[in-house]
């Protein structure tokens, strides 16, 4: 049977030497004994698996409400899928898998119901109490919010596991920037970031247009789309949309990961990467697309951001989302009772605002709508 400790020397064989080894990692917070056959970063994504908060983005809002249709992403489904191109990434580049599935699948922890709207109304709620930011939020989440372990509060995730969720912003709430010399993440961090980025991009794309708010026709200004799709029907004739739009968006992947891969490579060879230190210091980020690639995506990125979420159906549902989040959080504020009980002592010693906010960010969509209604429905009795 193969022991924890076996893992640990084969990832010193055959992962690179800039890649997060999991038997040198800084540790947890509360020491803890080791598994028999698990590393420090698998128990990691097991938790993070098991945990409350990652059940709950099975309902909270990628860009269609859940209740829009059963075909669209959600934040579950969107982990998921940036936890997958993170590891294929990693596997090509021989780096940790196990860390940066941990950091893939926790990344959205943090996410309120409603997506970027639901962050931009909270952290307007919150702007006197400390505002609010998703990644913090997800950080707050794995160290203090989840219960799960009678010996400590949170998750008691592996330093380097909330060094990726932290995503390496700068402010006074995130310790793993303390020392000058960390400029940047491991490079596990830095792709299950650009995993993000690239899952995001694509499947919104594949969204928008199985939803109807996005033509084919609109997606022939975009190179991405235009360069690949060229390609498809020189290949095929005659392809029907959905099976089209299936194989434009896994080519388009499949071209930013390919690119993202070399031009990563290319930089660790430029900057003479030989450790996980020279990572942290490097004088520029490492991962990254090549010039050409990197403006198709701003492209696509800026193309998605005018057309689709700018779109009137998109804008109406963040409208009621809006509506939604300042009149609960209000309700709450004027009337602390109305919290469930068992919530207020979650978290500890802070204010009534901070409470009243971990309560409303980890609201599913459906839960959000459904007290909306409890709240302000004459016809509900609950």
């Amino acid at each position: 049977m193969i022991k924890r400790q076996d893992i640990e020397s084969l990832e010193k064989k055959i992962l690179a030497p800039f890649a997060v080894k999991s038997g040198e990692s800084r540790g947890r917070q509360h020491r803890e004994a080791e598994h028999s056959y698990r590393t420090r970063f698998q128990r990691d994504r097991d938790r993070i698996i098991h945990c409350s908060a990652f059940r709950r983005l099975e309902y909270k809002t990628q860009v269609f409400v859940y209740h829009e249709g059963d075909y669209y992403r959600t934040r579950l489904t969107h982990s998921l899928e940036v936890a997958q191109i993170a590891r294929s990434i990693c596997k090509s580049l021989q780096l940790n898998e196990d860390l940066a599935e941990a950091i893939a699948l926790s990344h959205d922890l943090g996410h309120p119901p409603f997506g970027h709207t639901g962050q931009k109304v909270l952290n307007r709620l919150m702007k006197q109490s400390g505002g609010f930011e998703h990644n913090r939020q997800s950080l707050r989440i794995v160290k203090l919010l989840e219960k799960r372990y009678p010996q400590f509060d949170g998750l008691n995730l592996s330093w380097e596991v909330l060094e990726g969720i932290s995503k390496h912003s700068r402010d006074d709430e995130n310790p793993y920037l303390k020392s000058p010399e960390n400029r940047f993440p491991s490079l596990e961090g830095q792709v299950a970031d650009f995993a993000d980025g690239i899952a995001y991009n694509a499947h919104d794309l594949d969204d928008g247009i199985t939803s109807g708010l996005l033509e084919i026709g609109q997606l022939k200004s975009v190179a991405l789309w235009r360069e690949n799709e060229k390609r498809l029907d020189q290949q095929y004739a005659n392809l029907d949309l959905k099976m089209k739009k299936y194989q434009v968006v896994r080519n388009i992947i499949n071209e930013l990961v390919t690119d993202f891969r070399k031009a990563t490579l290319k930089n660790i060879k430029k900057y003479g990467i030989d450790s996980v230190e020279a990572v942290r210091t490097s004088p520029a980020r490492l991962a990254g697309f090549g010039q050409e690639v990197g403006e198709k995506n701003a492209e696509l990125k800026n193309f998605l951001h005018k057309k689709m979420y700018q779109h009137p159906k998109v804008r109406r549902m963040e409208f009621k989302a809006e509506l939604y989040l300042n009149r609960i959080f209000e309700a709450y504020t004027r009337f602390p009772d109305l919290v469930p009980e068992d919530e207020p002592h979650a978290a500890g010693e802070a204010s009534l605002e901070r409470r009243i906010c971990d309560y409303v960010s980890g609201m599913t969509d459906r839960f959000c709508i459904r007290e909306y209604k409890s709240l302000f429905s004459p016809e509900e009795n609950d």
